[in-house]
């Protein structure tokens, strides 16, 4: 199937200006996504689709959210356009595609071979909850993505249903193995802890992806559900899951330097038994993605783009700038890249704000969640 790349009509508001405060961008303000704290963008986070198959209780209500109409999400022509923009014209180094669910988009593979065909070198990961992916993990692979991450929670069904509100373990385990199979390299698992349902699970887990050769990384979880039951108290911290990992693992810090990465990633190894040391050989890497304790905003490299065209310059931005709707109109790649830039330039300084604290009294939740941004 070919990539078509017309324009659908334009939309009224599509040319609305971008908000003046609190600073237009100079014009001598630095090339590439740049923002007023000296941050460069270049790695792109992009979102094929709010639509997902799991109804997970950290991100979505049980009944589903209100989908986006298929008429205001990006088209497959509309995603290579902006892709090509942010590598060709603003740096991009890095894309990740991201949802919602990417799988539950029938033109997946299009879009990545399109990708990959104008832009060979350049890595093109994904973040999936890996349900359908044993199917398409070779396709996928063939179209040209580099490498995939899969959220797993927990190993046993009980567990990942009551998480999930999906008894679809089997077949996250299956796509899991199947990218491994195909090739896409590391395969990364994102794990998030929720006490007293999974936390114990922790060393399990970890001790089960390092036998398979996998990266597994917890995540701190953040205030970005749709029923907004998020509490600082209820969330297992990044030193309560070292803690919890100490049990059976030593971690020592891993030597390659973070450069921009969200996860602090650790070397680990068997703990001697009886003694605050470790023994034996690396067994592999874990990380811990703290967002909320031990937040890393000053080093934070992203760019957001939603299913349906908004620039995002943080994960936790109220604030969003409308991309799609002016290449409806007939922009030209100059005057996206423009607006992208603009936008970027009033990026906050932390978690939406002009400093660090999700947990400050002035924090104050997205309406959106986490897959209606694209994480």
């Amino acid at each position: 199937m070919s990539v078509q790349l017309g324009m659908p009509q334009p939309r009224e508001e599509a040319d609305a200006p971008l908000p003046s405060v609190p600073a237009a961008r100079p014009g001598d303000a630095p090339a590439g996504l740049a923002d007023r704290y000296g941050r460069l963008a270049t790695d792109m986070r992009l979102s094929l689709t709010d639509k997902c198959n799991l109804r997970c209780t950290y991100c979505m209500p049980a009944e589903g959210l209100e989908w986006l109409s298929k008429q205001a999400v990006m088209t497959a022509g509309e995603i290579v356009r902006i892709v090509g923009i942010g590598v060709g014209q603003l740096g991009v180094r890095e894309l990740r595609l991201t949802g919602g669910e990417p799988l539950v988009r029938h033109d997946l593979v299009d879009i990545i071979a399109a990708l990959r065909s104008n832009h060979p070198d350049l890595p093109i990961s994904m973040t999936t909850n890996g349900v359908g992916l044993a199917k398409k993990a070779a396709a996928l692979k063939g179209a040209g993505l580099t490498r995939i991450n899969v959220s797993l929670d927990s190993l046993h069904e009980e567990t990942f249903t009551q998480l999930t509100r999906r008894p679809f373990l089997d077949q996250v385990l299956a796509g899991v193995d199947a990218a491994w199979a195909a090739g896409l390299g590391p395969v990364k698992l994102n794990a998030v802890l929720m006490r007293g349902i999974n936390d114990a699970e922790a060393p399990s887990l970890l001790d089960w992806a390092l036998g398979r050769g996998y990266e597994l990384r917890f995540i701190e979880q953040m205030p970005l559900d749709a029923d907004h039951g998020w509490t600082r108290r209820n969330m297992i911290t990044a030193a309560e899951i070292r803690q919890l990992l100490s049990a059976d693992f030593f971690l020592s810090p891993d030597s390659r330097a973070r450069d921009g990465a969200p996860a602090e990633r650790f070397e680990v190894r068997r703990r001697t038994p009886g003694s605050d040391h470790g023994s034996g050989p690396v067994l592999g890497t874990v990380g811990i993605i703290a967002s909320v304790t031990e937040p890393f905003c000053s080093d934070c490299r992203r760019t957001r783009i939603t299913a349906e065209g908004k620039i995002m310059s943080c994960l936790f931005s109220r604030e969003e700038f409308d991309l799609l709707g002016l290449l409806r109109t007939g922009a030209s790649d100059e005057a996206l890249a423009q607006r992208w830039q603009d936008a970027m330039w009033l990026k906050p300084k932390a978690h939406g704000m002009d400093h660090v604290g999700l947990d400050a009294p002035d924090f104050v939740q997205p309406d959106r969640s986490m897959s209606a941004i694209g994480g």
